[in-house]
C-alpha cells in the first residue's frame, strides 16, 4: 500500500498481509535512510498474529525516512517508510516535507478497499484508530519533520480529538472497541450514557472508569479513610521485582493470537475427548517398507504420514465430523473437502498450517505436502493463507515423549486428533504376550455438532487403519 505525497516522495503503508489483520510488528529493517531501493526489493520483515512476512517496495527510489524503529507494532494503513523517487531522490530539505504535508492534506480520501502489496487493506471508515498509549509523550520531542509525519499517520495534533468532550452518542450505537465494550459490560455501565473523549467520539477505557466513578457516592472515601490508606501498597510490588529471578515476555504476535484463539475455542465449543490405545506394529513396518520404495525417494516418510491418511479415510467414512458451527446463522456447515491442519511448534510459537484438499491427494502427494509444510514452518516462512480455512487438525505430541493429551480445537473446526509417543510395550497378540509398538490416540470434538457415537466411530476407524494398514486399500 502506497501513498503519493508529491511528485518526488512516496509513503509506503503497512499492508494487510492477512485477511482482516489490523496490525503488525516490524521485526527488522533491511534498509536505512539514504539507501537506494529498487522495485520489488525487500525493505523489512514484519510479524503479524499469524506469520512473519517480508515486505517488498513497489518502486525505485532513495529511502528518505523510516517512521518506526524495529520492535514497534504498527496499525495497518499507517505509513512506515518514505521513499524519494525521480528528481526528489536528492531533495531532503525541510521545505519539501512541508509541501508533502500540504499535498496530503489536499489529497481526496479513497473510497472502498484499496489494493495493497499483499492482500487488501482495510476499507475506509468514519472512525480512526486511537493512538497507542505512550504516543503523546514522545510527540513533544519530535523534530518538525517527524511531527509532520506523525500527523500524516493519524497520530499528530490533527488526529487528536478536541479538548472539550463530545456529547454522548444518541440514536446510533456508541463507538467503542470490543475490549472497552467488555469492560463496560463487566462493570455494568451503559455505553449510551458515557461521554466519549477519544477521537471522533470513540469511548475509551478511561471514559468507562470515569462513568463508574461518577455513579459512586462521594461520601464513601471519607467514610472509610482506613481503606484508602493501604492504597500505596500495590504500587510497591513493581519495585520489589527481581529481574535476575524472573523474566517478563510481552505477549504479542503468534503467541497473542494463539492465546486468544485457544481461550475463545475452550470457552465457546463444548469439548469432549476420547482415547484409544492401539497396536501400530504393522504400521511401523509399512513405514520402513515405504522408505525403501523408489516412488517415495526424497519424500518425508514417517508414522505421521500414515496417521494422516488414516484420519482422511475415517473422515471419508464419517463425513459429518468434517464440519463447523455457524453461530450467527444457527447452522452446521458440512465441508465436502478436507484442509488437514498440522500443529507445528516454531520459535515464534504454535502455528497450524493446513494442507489444502488433502482428501484428494495420493499417499506420495500427501508425503510431499507434509514435508513442505514442516520445512516451511521450521524456517518461519509459513504464509497467512496457509493457516486459514482448516477443517480438521492433527497434533503430534508424541515427538516430545508424551503418551497423549486433551487437545483444544482449532477455532472453526469440529475435531482434532492428538497422537502420543509410539513405545514398545507388552501386548497380547494372537493369544500371547509379546512386545509390540503401541500408541495412544486422543480425539477432541465439538459436542454441539458431534455426538459421542460419531466421535467414537471416527476414532475407532483411525485406530483400525493403524492396526491393519491394509484397510487403507480395502476402505478406500
Amino acid at each position: 500500500m502506497t501513498t503519493m505525497t508529491d511528485s518526488s516522495v512516496r509513503e509506503f503503508k503497512m499492508p494487510d498481509v492477512g485477511e482482516g489483520l489490523t496490525e503488525a510488528e516490524i521485526l527488522k529493517w533491511y534498509v536505512q535512510p539514504g539507501d537506494t531501493v529498487t522495485d520489488g526489493q525487500v525493505v523489512c520483515e514484519v510479524e503479524t498474529a499469524k506469520a512473519a512476512v517480508e515486505l517488498p517496495i513497489p518502486y525505485d527510489g532513495v529511502v528518505r525516512e523510516l517512521h518506526f524503529p524495529e520492535g514497534t507494532t504498527v496499525d495497518v494503513g499507517t505509513s512506515i517508510i518514505a521513499v524519494a523517487v525521480g528528481d526528489g531522490a536528492a531533495a531532503v530539505a525541510e521545505p519539501v516535507q512541508e509541501a508533502v504535508a500540504e499535498a496530503v492534506a489536499e489529497e481526496p480520501k479513497p473510497e472502498g478497499r484499496q489494493p495493497v502489496l499483499v492482500g487488501y487493506g482495510v476499507s475506509t471508515s468514519a472512525t480512526r484508530r486511537r493512538p497507542r498509549k505512550g504516543a503523546e509523550a514522545p510527540a513533544a520531542a519530535q523534530t518538525p519533520s517527524a511531527a509532520i509525519q506523525a500527523e500524516l499517520n493519524g497520530h499528530g495534533p490533527a488526529a487528536r480529538a478536541p479538548a472539550a468532550p463530545a456529547a454522548p452518542v444518541t440514536g446510533d450505537r456508541p463507538l467503542a472497541k470490543p475490549p472497552v465494550r467488555k469492560l463496560a459490560k463487566d462493570l455494568g455501565v451503559d455505553l449510551a450514557t458515557v461521554v466519549p473523549s477519544g477521537p471522533d467520539g470513540i469511548i475509551t477505557r478511561e471514559d468507562v472508569h470515569a462513568a463508574v466513578s461518577a455513579t459512586t457516592p462521594a461520601a464513601q472515601p471519607e467514610a472509610v479513610p482506613a481503606a484508602v490508606a493501604p492504597a500505596p501498597s500495590p504500587t510497591a510490588a513493581p519495585t520489589s521485582y527481581d529481574g535476575t529471578r524472573e523474566t517478563r515476555v510481552p505477549v504479542k504476535g503468534v503467541r497473542k493470537a494463539t492465546a486468544a484463539a485457544m481461550v475463545g475455542s475452550a470457552f465457546t465449543a463444548p469439548h469432549v475427548t476420547e482415547f484409544v490405545t492401539v497396536d501400530v506394529t504393522r504400521t511401523m513396518k509399512l513405514v520402513e517398507e515405504l522408505k525403501q520404495d523408489k516412488e517415495y525417494a526424497g519424500l518425508r516418510v514417517n508414522p505421521l504420514l500414515l496417521i494422516a491418511k488414516a484420519l482422511l479415510v475415517a473422515i471419508r467414512r464419517n463425513p459429518d465430523i468434517n464440519a463447523s458451527w455457524d453461530e450467527a446463522a444457527q447452522e452446521i456447515v458440512v465441508k465436502h473437502y478436507v484442509n488437514l491442519g498440522i500443529a507445528a511448534a516454531t520459535p515464534r510459537g504454535l502455528i497450524v498450517p493446513n494442507i489444502k484438499d488433502a482428501h484428494a491427494q495420493t499417499l506420495p502427494q500427501l508425503a510431499g505436502s507434509l514435508g513442505e509444510l514442516v520445512s516451511t514452518a521450521r524456517e518461519g516462512k509459513t504464509s497467512p493463507a496457509a493457516m486459514q480455512g482448516g477443517t480438521v487438525t492433527i497434533t503430534n505430541v508424541g515427538v516430545f515423549g508424551v503418551d497423549t493429551g486433551t487437545p483444544i480445537l482449532n477455532p472453526g473446526e469440529s475435531a482434532i486428533l492428538a497422537v502420543g509417543a509410539i513405545k514398545l510395550q507388552p501386548w497380547v497378540h494372537k493369544g500371547k504376550v509379546k512386545p509390540r509398538q503401541v500408541t495412544t490416540l486422543a480425539l477432541s470434538f465439538d459436542h454441539r455438532l458431534v455426538d459421542g457415537e460419531l466421535g467414537s466411530k471416527v476414532l475407532a476407524d483411525v485406530a483400525a487403519v493403524l492396526e491393519q494398514p491394509k484397510r487403507l486399500i480395502s476402505w478406500a
